[in-house]
C-alpha cells in the first residue's frame, strides 16, 4: 500500500445533527406519526393479516401468544399499550379486589358439537343460587335462547370462552349486572359489539360467571382478540367493577384474607411472595425493617413455614434462614387439586343422601386398571372450559372412584342413579386388522386378492365390495403414516409378522380415554319394580355376589337383588322351595324383555297412530331409522316401515343412519346391521 493510500481521506456526509451514519430509509416526521397512530389503533393495519387469516390468540390460563401481528395487535391492543404506557396493570395494586380469570379459544366449536356440548353442560343441573339448573342470559335477555346462539355461530372458526370469578363475588349484589357491565368494558375496549351467552354458577366456595363469546365482530368478520388483552385486559375490567362496587379493600380486610391462607393446602399469595424473595430458595427473614407492616409480613411467612416445614416443604437451617423445597410449588397445586376433588365428592355424596369414608375415596388420574362397576353420583366438566368428563361413581366395591376425561357422547345417557362400568382403555385388535393379518400371504395384502376372496365368500353386508376393501385400504393408510405398514404400490401392502399387537398398540396410544358402558339407565329403585330384563336380573341369573362388598353400594346391591327376587315370586316368574332356594322361569331374561317392548311398543302405538309389531329371532327387518328409546331392558332402536313400526336391540353403529333405510337380522337379543354403500362399514 502505498503513502499516499495510508493518507487518502474520504469523508461521507450524513444528516445535519446527527452523530450517526444512516443506516436506512429517512421517514419523515408525518410517516413516523401514522406508524405511531397504527400502533395506538385497535383495527388492524394494511400490513396486518386480512380477518380469517391469522390465528387469534389462545387465552388458557392467560398465555401470550406470539403468532403473528394480527395476535400481537388484535384488538384490545390500544387498552393494553395505555396500561403499559401508565405504570402497568392495576389489578394488582394495593386496594384493588382480585378477580380470577380464565379464558380458552375453541376452534371450529359449532361444527364439531362441542359448543352444544359445553353449553348443554354449564347449565347443568345444581349450579344456580338454590340448586337447580343453570340460568342462560345474555346482554338482552334474562332467559336466553342456547339453541338460537348455537344456531349463529354454527359456522364461526373460532369462538372464546371465559370464566370470571371475583374474590369477593358472594358480596356483590348481582353477579349478572356485573357480568353484564363487564362485557359492556370488554365491547367498548374492543371496538366491537359482541354476541355472547352467559350462566352464573353458585356450585363452589366462590360464585363465578361462565362467558361464552362468538368468534364474530359486529360487522360479521372473524373476531381476533390481543392476547395481553385476554390475559390481563379482562382480569384488570372485572377488578375495577368489583372494586368501584365493593370499595377498595382496607387493611383490615387484607390482614384478614392474608392470616386466613397461613393453614391452606395449597399455592398461596404468601408461598408466591417468598418465591419471589428467596435467593437460590432462600429465604433471610432475620433482619426485617422494625416498621409494622414489614413486621407483620414477616410474621406471617414464619407462620406459613412452619406450616410448610411440616409438609417437609420447607427447611430452617438457623433461626430465621429457611430454605423453600423445589418442590413446593407443584405439590401445593397438586394438594389443592386433589382438595377440590374430594370436596366435590363429598357435596356429589350429600346431595344424594350419602356419607362416605374419605379413606375410601379412589381418584384415577388414568383409565383405571381393572373395571369399576357401581352408580353415577355425580358428572361434571374436568376442565370448566373443555369438553371431556368426570364421573363420580360410588362402586359396588364399596369405594367411591373419581374418573376424569370421559367423552360426554358416552355419557349422554347415563343420569345419576344409573348403573355403569367403567374399565382400563379398549386395546382389543380391530376386526379389520384380523381380516387384513389373515388375507395377507408371505407378509404381503392386496387388495385385489382381497376384492376377489370377498366376492367368492359373499359375506360382505350389502354387496358393497369394493366399498369393503377400501375400507381396509384406509386403515393401512393411516397405519403406514404410524410407521407400522410399508406400501410396495397401489396393489402391495408390506405386512409385519406382529402386525395385529402393534395396530392395538397404535390404537391404545391414541384413545387414553376409559372404557364406558351403561349397565342400566335406571336406578336401583326404579328396576326392582320393572317388567324388563334389569341389570338386577342379570346378577340373579349369574349368582355371583363375591363383587359386591359388604358396605356402601355394594350392600345397596345386595338388599336390592333380595328385593327384585320377592317381586319375581310375585309376579309368578320364579318359585320358592321349602328348602329356600329359588328357581326362576326357563328364558327369563328374554321373557322380561319380550313382555317390556310388548307394553312399551303398544303404548307408543296409541300415541304415533301406528300399529307395533315384535320381531322374533332370526327376522330380517328393514325401514327407516327413526330415534331410539331407553327400556329397562336396554337401549332400543325404533324402524319404521310403511304404517307401523318395531323396537330393535340398539348398537352405536346405526347412531350415523338415523333417518335413513337400514337393514339387520335380529339374532339372540341383538342385531346384526347391513349397512349398505354410502351408509359406511363398521371397522
Amino acid at each position: 500500500m502505498s503513502a499516499d493510500d495510508e493518507n487518502r481521506f474520504r469523508p461521507k456526509p450524513g444528516r445535519i445533527g446527527s452523530d450517526t451514519p444512516r443506516t436506512g430509509k429517512v421517514q419523515s416526521f408525518f410517516t413516523k406519526a401514522k406508524k405511531i397512530a397504527r400502533q395506538h389503533s385497535a383495527a388492524p393495519s394494511r400490513s396486518s393479516p386480512r380477518p380469517g387469516k391469522s390465528p387469534a390468540a389462545k387465552g388458557g390460563k392467560g398465555a401470550r401468544s406470539t403468532k403473528g401481528p394480527g395476535v400481537r395487535r388484535g384488538r384490545g391492543a390500544a387498552f393494553v399499550r395505555s396500561r403499559t404506557l401508565s405504570g402497568g396493570w392495576h389489578h394488582s395494586a394495593l386496594g384493588m379486589r382480585r378477580a380470577v380469570v380464565k379464558t380458552r379459544y375453541v376452534q371450529n366449536a359449532g361444527r364439531n358439537g362441542k359448543a352444544a356440548a359445553h353449553l348443554r353442560y354449564i347449565q347443568r343441573d345444581g349450579t344456580s343460587r338454590n340448586g337447580e339448573r343453570g340460568q342462560l342470559y345474555s346482554a338482552t335477555e334474562g332467559r336466553a335462547d342456547g339453541d338460537a346462539f348455537l344456531e349463529r355461530g354454527k359456522e364461526d372458526r373460532h369462538q372464546f370462552r371465559f370464566i370470571v370469578s371475583p374474590e369477593d363475588g358472594a358480596d356483590l349484589t348481582d353477579l349478572t349486572a356485573h357480568t353484564r357491565d363487564l362485557m359492556s368494558r370488554i365491547e367498548a375496549d374492543l371496538g366491537t359489539k359482541l354476541d355472547w351467552v352467559a350462566v352464573n354458577h353458585y356450585n363452589t366456595g366462590h360464585p363465578h360467571v361462565h362467558v361464552i363469546v362468538r368468534g364474530k365482530n359486529d360487522l360479521g368478520e372473524n373476531l381476533v382478540i390481543n392476547g395481553d388483552y385476554l390475559a390481563n385486559g379482562i382480569r384488570e375490567r372485572a377488578s375495577e367493577l368489583a372494586t368501584l362496587e365493593l370499595g377498595p379493600v382496607t387493611e383490615i380486610e387484607q390482614t384478614r384474607k392474608l392470616s386466613a391462607e397461613i393453614d391452606q393446602d395449597r399455592f398461596t399469595r404468601i408461598d408466591r411472595a417468598m418465591t419471589e424473595e428467596a435467593d437460590g430458595r432462600f429465604l433471610d427473614l432475620r433482619h426485617e425493617p422494625a416498621d409494622h407492616k414489614r413486621q407483620f409480613n414477616r410474621a406471617l411467612r414464619l407462620h406459613r413455614l412452619a406450616k410448610l416445614e411440616k409438609m417437609g416443604l420447607a427447611t430452617e437451617h438457623a433461626p430465621g434462614v429457611w430454605e423453600l423445597s423445589e418442590r413446593m410449588e407443584p405439590a401445593l397445586r397438586e394438594l389443592a387439586e386433589r382438595g377440590d376433588i374430594i370436596r366435590s365428592m363429598h357435596k356429589a355424596l350429600k346431595a344424594d343422601g350419602l356419607e362416605r369414608d374419605p379413606m375410601t375415596f379412589q381418584i384415577h388420574d388414568v383409565a383405571p386398571e381393572t373395571p369399576i362397576v357401581g352408580r353415577v353420583v355425580d358428572k361434571y366438566l374436568s376442565v370448566e372450559l373443555g369438553e371431556n368428563l368426570t364421573v363420580v361413581v360410588d362402586g359396588i366395591d364399596g369405594r367411591t372412584h373419581h374418573v376424569a376425561g370421559i367423552d360426554p357422547a358416552r355419557v349422554e345417557d347415563a343420569r345419576i342413579g344409573s348403573v355403569i362400568e367403567i374399565g382400563p382403555a379398549d386395546t382389543a385388535s380391530r376386526p379389520s386388522d384380523r381380516t387384513i393379518a389373515a388375507v395377507a400371504e408371505d407378509g404381503i395384502y392386496r387388495p385385489s386378492r382381497h376384492l376377489e376372496q370377498a366376492k367368492f365368500e359373499g359375506r360382505v353386508p350389502g354387496g358393497d365390495y369394493e366399498g369393503y376393501v377400501d375400507a381396509h385400504v384406509r386403515r393401512l393408510e393411516a397405519l403406514r403414516r404410524a410407521g407400522i405398514v410399508e406400501r410396495i404400490d397401489a396393489d402391495q401392502w408390506r405386512i409385519p409378522e406382529d402386525f395385529e399387537s402393534r395396530a392395538a398398540a397404535y390404537d391404545a396410544g391414541r384413545n387414553r380415554q376409559a372404557s364406558f358402558r351403561i349397565l342400566s339407565a335406571f336406578d336401583l329403585e326404579k328396576q326392582i319394580g320393572a317388567d324388563g330384563a334389569t341389570w338386577l336380573d342379570r346378577r340373579l341369573v349369574s349368582g355371583d355376589a363375591s363383587d359386591l362388598a359388604s358396605a356402601g353400594f355394594g350392600q345397596q346391591v345386595r338388599d336390592a337383588v333380595e328385593r327384585r327376587q320377592e317381586h319375581h315370586i310375585d309376579q309368578g316368574d320364579a318359585t320358592r322351595q321349602r328348602n329356600g332356594r329359588i328357581f326362576y322361569r326357563r328364558n327369563l331374561l328374554a321373557t322380561l324383555r319380550e313382555r317390556e317392548v310388548a307394553r312399551v311398543g303398544a303404548e307408543m302405538a296409541a300415541s304415533k297412530a301406528m300399529s307395533f309389531r315384535a320381531v322374533a329371532g332370526g327376522e330380517i327387518i328393514s325401514g327407516k331409522f327413526t330415534g331410539t328409546v331407553q327400556l329397562s331392558s336396554g337401549k332400543f332402536a325404533m324402524v319404521e316401515q310403511a304404517h307401523e313400526f318395531t323396537l330393535v336391540p340398539w348398537r352405536p353403529v346405526i347412531d350415523r343412519q338415523l333417518g335413513r333405510e337400514v337393514m339387520g337380522i335380529v339374532q339372540g337379543g341383538s342385531v346384526s346391521w347391513q349397512l349398505g354403500r354410502n351408509r359406511g362399514i363398521e371397522m
